[in-house]
């Protein structure tokens, strides 16, 4: 399997399953007539970050992690979203700048030397290392979290809408 393989499906899986959900919880906000800034602002704990900031994260990890393992330009993407449509439309910019990834691109990242930011300070991993340790775990992390804030806020939604595959 190659690198490209192993990371980008991933990514775009998860991605495409966040703005399923997303558009799930919008019309649970209408069916219950819930403001969605109730929702939009949602945490699991007062020290948590809500929703919308767990959906900017999780598509900064996916597009940020993709520039870093083929060496292209970082981007940056400023947190503007305030509804669920400015969200999907994040989820769908971020979709589209994975699929301009070439497998090509990727070759030879698991070995190479990847230098991020590590809040104030930098770290660097081999590829393999980054993508594993650092890029997944960050990703899952936050696209699971803001599953969990809907559904704990009473959105139906399951692992298979998690997934991706309902």
């Amino acid at each position: 399997m190659s690198f490209y393989d192993a990371s980008v499906p991933a990514f775009l899986q998860i991605l495409g399953a966040l703005s399923g959900i997303l558009t799930k919880a919008e019309a649970y906000c209408t069916a219950k007539k819930i403001q969605p800034e109730v929702l939009l602002g949602a945490r699991l704990f007062p020290d948590m970050l809500p929703l919308s900031k767990q959906i900017q994260l999780a598509c900064d990890f996916a597009a940020k992690s993709c520039a870093r393992l083929t060496h292209s330009e970082v981007p940056s993407t400023p947190d503007t979203e305030k509804s669920f449509e400015d969200l999907r439309q994040r989820l769908a910019k971020t979709i589209g700048y994975l699929k301009t990834f070439k497998p090509a691109q990727f070759e030879g990242a698991d070995t190479k030397d990847i230098t991020f930011p590590v809040g104030p300070n930098t770290m660097t991993l081999k590829g393999q290392q980054f993508l594993n340790n650092f890029a997944f775990a960050n990703f899952y992390f936050h696209a699971a979290t803001a599953h969990g804030i809907l559904r704990h806020n009473g959105v139906e939604i399951g692992k298979r809408d998690f997934l991706g595959v309902n």
